[in-house]
């Protein structure tokens, strides 16, 4: 074996973001993935744009930057699994497959004869995952969502954004779709987690994500620091909660982060600043006691930072093992000499004939290391591959449904 999951074959039912980051992970670590999508539309979010992959010519696609990051080496058929022979062409790619990932509405699958208990009948080993906003019970089931609203509701916004009396001070989203992003990472695991299971029992079963579930999850210790004090978290803009010094600077010539993470790095920190006294001061001597208070601390901090610039506190700092860094844009985050190092920019062979740019897969096998197929699929793009010599399926019968609106 080449590939870590290059035995596995994984039916994708589902669209957006979180499900189909799910299943390219599993593409990425060498699972054949057969994303389903609806005839003439597809996935929305090959809609989402502009940017949109443009031609040789320099003509723009409908292939949407959103699609892209997050469907590459999957192969894409059309089916309407609304029709009866959409839902046989779903069953009979099921009764091989050993994973299936959905996001649809509680219950819509089931409608159409789709659901777990119905493709378990056809195949028992079957590992099947249902991501929905606020999973298979309770009383929001039913209800959509989107990760913007999990972000409040999760709490997450709650904490992030200036405090309350600060310029700018409100709720603030994460700047990229994490409850998304964090409920597929969760569901590759679960997805792993089960089919180690049946490696050993031999049994398939359902696994039930949730964005609420998964965003609340992650609350991890400031959920803890409620649990055990009582006291709910604040908005601190770039501070930790728990750590100090552990924000950004003004320094000159720009912004500095420094996250000073135990006490010697701390004696570090200050000994480069050129303030040792705040090191053997008992105020701040120990993490506990910087928490405790950082009202005096970081005014102090601040105002020694300001004698240098950015750069030059970097070269400094890094010398004596505290961490710290620069705040990039993603221009400067991707042209960064480790970034460029580590190989997570690619550009994948498209459908086009036109390279498709992508990020890498930061997970780093010695053994089966990821390798990237190609781009992620034009719609409908494998349908004579799977649906004729997979499935079997004649000319005429392939004809008959593309004319129906079958495929």
């Amino acid at each position: 074996m080449d590939a870590a999951l290059g035995h596995i074959r994984v039916l994708d039912l589902s669209r957006i973001l979180a499900g189909p980051w799910a299943t390219q992970n599993l593409a990425d670590l060498g699972a054949e993935v057969i994303k389903v999508e609806r005839p003439g539309r597809g996935d929305d979010t090959r809609q989402w744009g502009p940017p949109f992959l443009k031609d040789a010519e320099g003509r723009e696609s409908t292939e949407s930057s959103y699609f892209l990051s997050a469907n590459r080496g999957k192969y894409s058929i059309t089916v309407d699994i609304t029709t009866a022979e959409g839902q046989d062409i779903i069953r009979r790619l099921a009764s091989d497959a050993d994973v299936v990932v959905e996001n649809y509405k509680v219950g819509t699958l089931a409608r159409y004869g789709l659901a777990y208990e119905d493709l378990a009948r056809l195949n028992p080993r079957l590992v099947y995952c249902s991501v929905t906003g606020f999973g298979q019970d309770g009383p929001y089931a039913a209800l959509p969502g989107y990760d913007f609203v999990f972000q409040g509701m999760g709490g997450l916004m709650s904490m992030t954004g200036q405090p309350d009396g600060e310029p700018g001070a409100e709720p603030m989203k994460s700047g990229i779709a994490i409850s998304d992003l964090l409920t597929g990472m969760y569901a590759t695991t679960a997805i792993l987690a089960a089919l180690e299971h049946r490696n050993v029992s031999g049994q398939g079963q359902h696994i039930d994500m949730s964005l609420l579930d998964c965003i609340v999850a992650i609350n991890s210790y400031q959920a803890v620091n409620y649990l055990l004090s009582g006291k709910v978290p604040q908005r601190m803009g770039n501070a930790h909660s728990n750590m100090v010094p552990y924000q950004v600077f003004r320094c000159q010539e720009g912004d500095i982060i420094v996250a000073v993470g135990n006490d010697s790095q701390y004696q570090a920190f200050c000994s480069v600043i050129g303030r040792e006294a705040l090191a053997s001061d008992p105020l701040y001597r120990t993490a506990s006691d910087r928490n405790r208070h950082r009202a005096s601390l970081i005014p102090q901090v601040a105002e020694a930072m300001l004698a240098r610039p950015m750069r030059e506190w970097i070269g400094l700092l890094e010398a004596r093992n505290v961490p710290c860094g620069p705040i990039h844009d993603m221009k400067q985050a991707l042209e960064d000499p480790q970034v460029v190092h580590r190989g997570l920019q690619l550009n994948l062979p498209h459908a086009m004939g036109v390279p498709a740019p992508s990020l890498a897969n930061p997970i780093r096998l010695s053994r089966t290391p990821i390798r990237y197929r190609s781009a992620a699929p034009q719609l409908g793009q494998h349908n004579q591959q799977i649906l004729q010599e997979r499935l079997g399926l004649s000319d005429e019968r392939l004809a008959e449904f593309k004319a129906r609106g079958v495929v």
